[in-house]
């Protein structure tokens, strides 16, 4: 199965993108003996349209566009189901063994995910109730995503 993530907004040089790349290499290579591939993120700019409806509206095309079909959806959201890294490993593991070939994890932009996103979505996530730096939360989601792969090889990196 094929992981993309698809960000709004892009990260500028500097720590948080240096960190965030070395989770997602990381993944990259601890993906395939699990039948999975880390294939990129896509970034895309933020809307600048005039109020928050109409830039989530623009943001939701986009995503749409980038979406392969058949592709699971998953949103993270401040209002989506918390879990821990063990149940989000084992729901990339139940996408993988129902044979989906796509994943597509979005974060949204400033404002935050359309809407009708949500009703589209195959799941919506949170990392808390807090609200995080888009920066962080791509740190967070690498460093998730490569847990997940360890988690499901027996890999000693995730001690619970």
């Amino acid at each position: 199965m094929r992981i993309t993530v698809f960000a709004v907004g892009r990260l500028k040089s500097g720590p948080e993108k240096d960190l965030a790349g070395r989770y997602f290499d990381r993944l990259s290579k601890s993906a395939a003996p699990l039948g999975l591939e880390f294939v990129r993120v896509i970034e895309v700019a933020e809307s600048r349209a005039g109020n928050a409806e109409t830039r989530k509206r623009e943001e939701a095309v986009m995503l749409r566009k980038a979406l392969p079909d058949g592709a699971v959806l998953v949103l993270l959201d401040e209002r989506g189901k918390a879990m821990d890294s063990e149940a989000f490993a084992r729901t990339i593991e139940t996408y993988r063994d129902q044979g989906k070939r796509d994943l597509m994890i979005a974060i949204g932009g400033a404002d935050g995910l359309d809407l009708s996103l949500h009703d589209e979505a195959d799941a919506s996530l949170c990392f808390g109730k807090m609200t995080w730096p888009h920066q962080i939360v791509r740190i967070l989601l690498g460093e998730q995503l490569y847990r997940a792969t360890t988690i499901l090889s027996g890999h000693p990196y995730h001690r619970a």
